[in-house]
């Protein structure tokens, strides 16, 4: 399959993307979840709070609040663009997340389930957001997925 988006079409999106979260996360952590919660659907929001892998920056990173069990669900998708989002290699260098969703507050360890994991988890995760199945269908790259249990 070839890529959906070109590079530069990527780039733009990655760019518009970064906007809309730099404008959103920091709305929903100031207003504790209850302003801009939700995705455009009407889908419900976490923020996920990482460690920069090269600056050691703090990242507020809203996500579509996908979990099982209480424990959310991190879907690396970048709306199915052909390179994983930056929040990505943060994640993976710094796996110590804390999550807020409007009702809840916790701090977690994430780990990059495996592909087995992911056949199981990816009905819960399409559930919740129906468009992640459009994203993967999009990409040549099967997009992250980590679980993560409180620490």
């Amino acid at each position: 399959m070839a890529e959906k988006y070109s590079e530069s079409s990527a780039k733009f999106g990655k760019f518009v993307i970064r906007i809309f979260s730099k404008l959103q996360a920091p709305i929903f952590l100031m207003s504790k979840g209850k302003i801009w919660n939700k995705w455009p659907g009407g889908f419900p929001v976490m923020v996920v709070k990482t460690i920069g892998a090269k600056t050691n920056k703090v990242r507020n990173i809203p996500l579509i609040h996908v979990h099982k069990d209480g424990n959310p669900i991190l879907v690396a998708s970048l709306g199915g663009m052909p390179k994983n989002p930056s929040w990505y290699y943060n994640v993976k260098a710094n796996p110590k997340v804390e999550v807020m969703t409007r009702n809840s507050h916790g701090t977690f360890i994430a780990r990059q389930v495996s592909k087995e994991e992911k056949s199981k988890l990816w009905p819960i995760i399409c559930e919740t957001y129906p468009d992640y199945q459009t994203y993967q269908n999009n990409t040549d790259r099967d997009i992250p997925v980590f679980i993560c249990d409180p620490s």
